[in-house]
């Protein structure tokens, strides 16, 4: 298997974007991406898209040729491969096209993920998304996705004393951090009391607590590490990339208070890059919902089970944090583009460690973690990267 690293990024801004249509955010970011890695299309071997229902909230399917064809390259024949992952359908496209590229099938190669969520009602994309979790045992019933991970929060809180003021912290920090960003959906701070006067959404989680629903798109162009020092001055070797699953349902779970998927994809990942967590030093993890940061730092190893909320409100991952966790905004500031989150993440994983996080820059990055997360948590998706010097 090849070294495999990340030659250019590509990103649009994140938001309510009706003036914009799918296929132009998605070539927009992809165009970027390759501007960046000094790369012709002709150069091209393949394109791995994560999106995950353009079919309902758009009414296109077939949505990755659609894209080559508008961007000008169908003539080009390159295959065009959409995955779906929920939440995670971006991270999971990236770990095919690092596949890809390892394997040596093709030398470089195009991931972009895209979505468009606000062309349709709240009410109608909420019910869309909340297809990721179980339809016959939750969806059926009622249960949301802010519904199951309140859930999650009120026995996560019962069995390790977690506050909601310690919940409440993850939208504040975010919010922080994505008022430097200017691809952020939301760029205004909040306080926390804010948060908890919010209206209620699913208790114990209010509406700050919650990810907006957003249109954007992502890209990244991978390609051989030994021969990336041709096409950018910094390159950012993919040191880990893997993908696990779990049960769909939470009822079949052992411990709602962990997410398995996270921990083995963490565990594996870890183990694939012969470092540790106390190696990393930014994270961008799945924060959909003010308790999923929380689980995700306990289960990517950061802290100890039940300590994640202590340790959040005491700012241990704040700007100049051990590791600084979504400098980017987070899904909750950042944006929410259901398809395009997982890349998004690595794009701002990658300005870190190429010291290009204007405002936001931690201090001599190095090693970064990515972390992504489909529904509640059937699957999990961990990348970790780092700047070769």
């Amino acid at each position: 298997m090849r070294e495999v690293a990340i030659l250019g990024i590509g990103m649009t801004r994140f938001g309510e974007l009706w003036d914009r249509s799918f296929r132009e955010l998605g070539i927009e970011a992809g165009f970027q991406a390759l501007v960046d890695a000094r790369l012709s299309s002709r150069d091209l071997g393949a394109l791995f898209l994560g999106n995950m229902a353009s079919g309902s909230l758009i009414e296109q399917e077939h949505i990755a040729p659609l894209l080559m064809d508008y961007a000008g390259l169908a003539g080009h024949h390159l295959p065009a491969i959409r995955i779906e992952a929920g939440e995670a359908s971006g991270a999971v496209a990236l770990h095919q096209g690092y596949l890809a590229v390892a394997s040596g099938a093709y030398d470089f190669v195009v991931v972009g993920g895209a979505e468009k969520l606000t062309d349709v009602p709240d009410v109608t994309a909420n019910r869309i998304t909340g297809a990721t979790a179980d339809q016959e045992w939750e969806s059926v019933f009622g249960a949301t996705l802010p519904g199951l991970w309140a859930l999650i929060a009120r026995r996560h809180m019962y069995e390790h004393g977690t506050t909601r003021e310690q919940i409440a912290q993850v939208p504040v920090q975010a919010h922080e951090m994505g008022s430097k960003n200017p691809n952020a959906h939301y760029r205004n701070r909040i306080t926390l009391e804010q948060v908890l006067g919010a209206p209620p959404v699913a208790e114990p989680l209010g509406m700050l607590d919650c990810a907006p629903l957003s249109d954007g798109a992502a890209a990244v162009v991978l390609g051989p590490l030994d021969r990336a020092r041709k096409f950018t001055d910094t390159p950012v070797a993919i040191r880990a990339s893997v993908v696990t699953s779990d049960t769909m349902a939470l009822h079949h779970r052992g411990d709602l208070t962990r997410l398995d998927s996270t921990i083995v994809a963490a565990k594996r990942a870890f183990g694939q890059a012969r470092k540790t967590a106390s190696d990393v030093n930014v994270v961008e993890l799945h924060d959909a919902y003010s308790i999923s940061a929380l689980l995700a730092l306990e289960d990517l190893g950061f802290v100890g089970k039940g300590g994640a909320g202590t340790a959040f409100a005491e700012g241990r991952f704040a700007m100049g944090g051990t590791p600084t966790v979504n400098t980017s905004g987070g899904l909750k500031a950042q944006g929410r583009p259901f398809g395009a989150v997982g890349v998004a993440q690595v794009v701002e994983l990658v300005r870190q460690l190429r010291g290009q996080a204007e405002g936001r820059q931690v201090s001599g990055a190095q090693l970064a973690l990515a972390h992504s997360v489909g529904g509640t948590g059937a699957t999990s998706v961990v990348h970790l990267l780092e700047r070769t010097n």
